[in-house]
């Protein structure tokens, strides 16, 4: 681990280290996770494409990997920093290095960076562009790519991630049909859903209406993901169509953001987003407080709120929208993760609440 990095914001501040995976160059955004676990989750976890990720944990690596942890076949964060990673496992279920996994992945990553420092920088100045240089490090280059970075906002990245074609998870011959958007979806929701003794069935972002409507599906999911939902057109164009038909709809993170956007609602980027397992929501109905992973960069705005939806959760941490349900139609939203991949599980209730909303709809 002598090999040189360095991580050059795009207002100019820098953090140098050493590379721990493939040698290069690349910029995104730099986003903060607090997470105490679970960072093979999260690298895994295709909401998280065009971000550098900053692992306020500060040993990262300690369990290294295995393959039931994958959230996806691959690794869709642009880049990680860290204080210190491991380079040995102690865990009887490890297969690998997070090293070893890392360069085979061809993934660019940061150790030995002063991540307190850093988080402090983003928390004051907000989530910013940055690139990470290992190598042959060229301070003015770094810069230079890190400004360039165009950002999230206004950025459609959901067809970067989604499936090509249509597939099924789980057992198919089961009572109740799920058929799931995928805007970027993780494996640990579709396991929750199988878990229900569902049929899922997981569909490309740019299915249209009549082909959903043909799966005859009992309940609709629409799935977490990357980027700036309101460039995601299509997407709200069918759900506001999906929903004339009043079938039971879950939204998760993403998913949630484009039922907003379909209802009416607006969004807005964050400055610098929600990002950890550790997040305090409150459901606005019963006042219990549950705790949660959260992963997102843009939020549903409280100005111009539709009356046809009602507010379910929010924030504890600064009172942003954490959930909505529509007034007219069977359908609710969750900014974070019930599915808890990482996380605490306390809000998969949500997935139960999903299918007796399915079960009533054929009273």
């Amino acid at each position: 681990m002598n090999n040189p990095g360095i991580l050059v914001l795009s207002d100019g501040a820098f953090f140098e280290g050493v590379s721990v995976g493939h040698a290069g160059h690349v910029s995104g955004e730099v986003v903060f996770n607090t997470a105490q676990t679970g960072y093979q989750e999260v690298l895994t976890d295709p909401s998280y494409t065009e971000q550098l990720i900053v692992f306020t944990q500060p040993h990262i690596g300690n369990v290294g990997v295995n393959s039931f942890d994958m959230e996806s076949d691959r690794i869709f964060a642009k880049g990680a920093i860290m204080r210190n990673i491991s380079t040995i496992a102690s865990n009887w279920r490890a297969e690998n290095t997070l090293q070893n996994f890392l360069k085979e992945q061809k993934f660019i990553a940061l150790s030995e960076i002063d991540t307190r420092a850093l988080t402090h920088h983003l928390r004051q100045f907000g989530s910013q562009s940055g690139c990470i240089m290992t190598g042959n490090i060229d301070y003015e280059k770094a810069h230079q790519y890190a400004k360039n970075y165009s950002g999230l906002l206004g950025k459609d990245l959901v067809q970067e991630v989604t499936t090509k074609k249509s597939y099924s998870w789980g057992q198919q011959k089961n009572k109740h049909h799920i058929v799931v958007y995928d805007f970027g979806v993780k494996r640990s929701i579709l396991n929750c859903l199988s878990k229900l003794n569902c049929a899922v069935t997981i569909v490309p972002a740019m299915t249209s209406v009549e082909e959903i409507v043909s799966l005859k599906p009992n309940g609709i999911v629409l799935s977490n993901g990357p980027g700036d939902p309101a460039a995601c057109t299509y997407a709200i164009d069918a759900i506001k169509k999906l929903l004339i038909y009043k079938i039971p709809m879950m939204a998760i993170c993403l998913g949630h953001q484009l039922l907003a956007l379909a209802s009416g609602a607006q969004t807005q980027k964050m400055i610098f987003g929600h990002h950890g397992a550790n997040h305090p929501i409150q459901d606005m109905n019963t006042c219990v407080v549950s705790i949660s992973s959260q992963n997102h960069g843009f939020v549903v705005s409280e100005e111009n709120l539709p009356s046809c939806l009602n507010v379910t959760h929010r924030s504890l941490f600064d009172s942003t929208i954490a959930g909505i349900e529509r007034t007219d139609t069977p359908a609710f939203g969750f900014q974070g993760h019930p599915e808890a991949g990482p996380g605490p599980i306390e809000l998969t209730l949500l997935f139960k609440q999903f299918k007796s909303m399915i079960e009533k709809s054929y009273a």
